[in-house]
């Protein structure tokens, strides 16, 4: 039932810089400020929740503005990440993460633009008990 998914071995330096940066809000390296959490999101940029809710880029940069560090982020565990490029200098990643005791299923669009990566759409969704 599962789709077998292998990044093609042309994207794997792709795959590797886009790994690097998830979960997308969450490394600091990347981004800890407002301003950097808005150089690093497209203008346009929207997700979805692990709730089935939609969020806006200022929702999401005002939430990322008044967050603090999460101190379980730490034993965080993202894996099965896969890269399609989906049109010249865009490409979807997806991975698994746990957190804790909570598994999601994460997707995020990325394009690479002259100024650096830039996200435009992330989804994250929870895994049930059933897989």
């Amino acid at each position: 039932m599962e789709p077998v998914l292998v990044t093609a071995p042309e994207l794997l330096p792709v795959l590797d810089e886009l790994r690097r940066r998830e979960p997308i809000f969450h490394r600091p390296e990347f981004a800890s400020t407002r301003a950097e959490f808005a150089q690093m999101t497209d203008a346009g940029f929207w997700e979805v929740g692990a709730s089935g809710r939609r969020y806006s880029r200022e929702f999401v940069l005002d939430l990322l503005g008044s967050r603090g560090p999460q101190p379980d982020e730490a034993s965080w565990v993202a894996r099965d990440f896969h890269c399609l490029q989906i049109a010249p200098d865009n490409f979807l990643l997806t991975y698994a993460l746990r957190q804790g005791a909570r598994d999601t299923r994460r997707a995020t669009l990325w394009r690479r633009t002259a100024d650096g990566w830039k996200v435009l759409y992330h989804q994250g969704t929870i895994v049930d008990a059933n897989g």
